[in-house]
């Protein structure tokens, strides 16, 4: 059984992941409004991602005869000035998440919840490709500036992107 202390940050958990979906998904839309229909797709996947790692982790509490207590989701924010801006941001979160990660590292540590500790290494390693997924296209878009070209090309690159719903192999590409 899991205690009730770790069942909660765990349920706190789902609430980060959902809101992660729902960022992406609110991203996705914007990029779409924007004429940028490969960025879009690339946040439409990041959002399908998240959807799996809620999935994780619900289906852990329940095998682990705890209960899972589904959370109110807040708004994302709906708009950014710039392509930059909205990878900037979702970089900045994927960062956030990797802290919320290792803080339920360290807390399945102090509690000798052995299997939650085990269960949390697959996001451990699955945070370290969100990040540097996203830095990667940071990077890309700090280099090409306002270039349109860059843009349009960079916007074709990431169309190519596709889901991967097994959520035990690496998904961030």
């Amino acid at each position: 059984m899991i205690s009730d202390k770790m069942q909660d940050a765990l349920n706190n958990q789902i609430n980060e992941e959902v809101f992660s979906s729902y960022l992406y998904l609110q991203m996705s839309a914007w990029f779409q409004s924007m004429n940028f229909p490969g960025m879009a797709n690339w946040m439409c996947i990041q959002s399908q991602e998240e959807d799996v790692h809620v999935m994780k982790i619900y289906d852990f509490i329940n095998n682990r005869r705890g209960h899972v207590v589904l959370q109110a989701i807040k708004a994302p924010q709906a708009q950014w000035d710039s392509p930059l801006a909205a990878f900037e941001t979702a970089f900045s979160h994927e960062q956030y998440i990797t802290g919320r990660i290792n803080d339920l590292v360290s807390m399945s540590r102090e509690l000798k919840d052995n299997a939650t500790e085990i269960f949390l290494q697959w996001f451990v390693i699955e945070q370290v490709e969100e990040e540097a997924s996203a830095d990667e296209i940071v990077r890309k878009l700090k280099l090409m500036g306002d270039a349109p070209g860059g843009l349009f090309m960079l916007d074709q690159e990431l169309a190519k992107r596709t889901f991967n719903s097994s959520p035990d192999e690496s998904s961030a590409q």
